[in-house]
């Protein structure tokens, strides 16, 4: 189908599955579109165009793909409906023949998807559109900016692994490691801060692996630290936050600078996987728990109050109960504030899909909640431990059932009764306790 046009401006819709990155390459495929030829609208609202930026990390990811071209269909039986991002690049010919679907676009070509749309208002053109991801080594720059509902950043600075982490797809959908330059990073920073923006969130697949450029492995004295330190001395812009960084990448000069820092948070989001080292050498994770707990307390030594997020894996192959047991163990003994839990999903063409020995469904949603049960508890501790303290809190720009929300510096989330000049401001606040939804409340 042909996008349908109202009698003055397209109406398009984005949704975005997965990570902040794919968000962050959302946001700037978006800007493409320029405003007087379309209107962006929410995607849930009836549009021309929806456009769709697919998730593969979970077969979750792809159940709610699936449900969004429906509703998209029911909403309106002609709207114009393209897939972009990860599974779009894995799954390309599949998603094709999925009903209503007019366009799917691999990873090279999502960011020229306004050139196929308006290519495909004059004359016919192919329905998909994928390279061989071992092709594709650019580097596409992305960052949101103030058309989005957010009034933090984020900032993406490196793309693609070479890691081969045995259950994971995001190599084979986005390719090689590679890198934005410093001189880019910090020119687009300076856009950012020029918009207004308090705080920026550095975004990447494997963001400790910063300073692969063209191709080119990173110089010494050109990775991510270098960049940090260029980053401390940018005029304007307030709080810069590190998003997920592997453990083996998070150095300990890294660790000492956020810490001496004036604008980068005292938070840190480290994927862990797993308790257990039998699963993480399965995994080919490239550290084990006694590392990783060291991590966390060299981090602890030098910021108490910091606040560590962990990703973890429920029901990968072989485990079993007593191994789900080590997980639970070594995590209710760690100093951390909070996980992000996933079911393990099969997914193809990774190692992992092969092993025989797999975990039912059962066992994983019990075992997924169990995590977040003790998540939940481990988050309370430390908004507890951070109560009748003064905290630096930025107030974001939605109305949220009367509220306006807030982020603390150690990613502690705030709210009080809305106000909207508090809109993007910083305010220093003390925590004097939590309100029954878990929020944090203010003096």
């Amino acid at each position: 189908m042909n996008p349908v046009k109202t009698k003055s401006l397209t109406k398009i819709a984005f949704k975005t599955l997965g990570c902040k990155l794919n968000f962050t390459e959302t946001e700037q495929i978006a800007k493409k579109f320029i405003s007087d030829i379309y209107v962006r609208v929410d995607p849930n609202d009836i549009a021309d165009i929806y456009v769709f930026n697919t998730c593969s990390v979970t077969e979750n990811a792809d159940k709610k793909f699936k449900n969004l071209v429906r509703k998209a269909n029911k909403l309106n039986k002609n709207a114009f409906i393209a897939v972009i991002g990860c599974y779009a690049q894995l799954k390309t010919h599949q998603i094709s023949k999925i009903k209503g679907v007019d366009l799917v676009l691999g990873a090279s070509e999502k960011f020229n998807l306004d050139l196929f749309i308006n290519k495909k208002n004059k004359e016919k053109i192919s329905k998909t559109y994928s390279c061989s991801i071992d092709s594709f080594k650019d580097f596409n720059s992305s960052f949101s900016d103030k058309n989005s509902s957010r009034t933090r950043s984020f900032l993406k600075i490196q793309d693609g692994c070479d890691y081969k982490c045995t259950y994971c797809t995001i190599p084979l959908a986005r390719g090689q490691s590679r890198s934005d330059s410093i001189e880019n990073v910090v020119k687009n920073v300076k856009k950012i801060a020029s918009k207004g923006f308090k705080e920026i969130v550095l975004t990447g697949i494997n963001l400790g692996d910063f300073g692969n450029v063209n191709g080119k492995l990173k110089e010494k004295g050109k990775g991510l630290l270098a960049l940090l330190n260029e980053l401390e001395n940018i005029v304007g812009v307030k709080r810069y936050r590190i998003s997920s960084i592997e453990p083996n990448l998070l150095s300990d000069e890294i660790i000492k600078f956020v810490s001496q820092s004036k604008k980068f948070l005292p938070h840190f989001h480290i994927p862990l996987q797993s308790g257990n080292d039998e699963i993480l050498r399965d995994m080919k994770r490239r550290y084990n728990s006694t590392f990783y707990s060291n991590l966390v307390s060299k981090i602890k030594e030098l910021m108490p109050n910091a606040s560590i997020g962990v990703d973890v894996i429920v029901g990968f192959p072989t485990e079993t109960r007593d191994i789900f047991l080590d997980t639970y163990n070594f995590l209710d003994k760690l100093d951390v504030s909070y996980f992000h839990v996933f079911k393990y999903s099969d997914r193809e063409n990774t190692i992992s899909y092969g092993i025989q020995d797999k975990v039912s469904e059962k066992d994983k949603i019990l075992r997924s909640q169990v995590l977040r049960d003790l998540s939940r508890d481990k988050k309370n501790k430390f908004y507890k431990n951070n109560l009748n303290k003064f905290h630096n809190i930025l107030w974001e720009s939605e109305n949220k059932k009367g509220y306006i929300h807030g982020l603390s510096s150690n990613y502690i989330k705030v709210r009080q009764f809305w106000n909207p000049s508090l809109i993007n401001t910083l305010e220093n606040k003390e925590l004097v306790g939590i309100d029954e939804e878990g929020f944090a409340r203010i003096n």
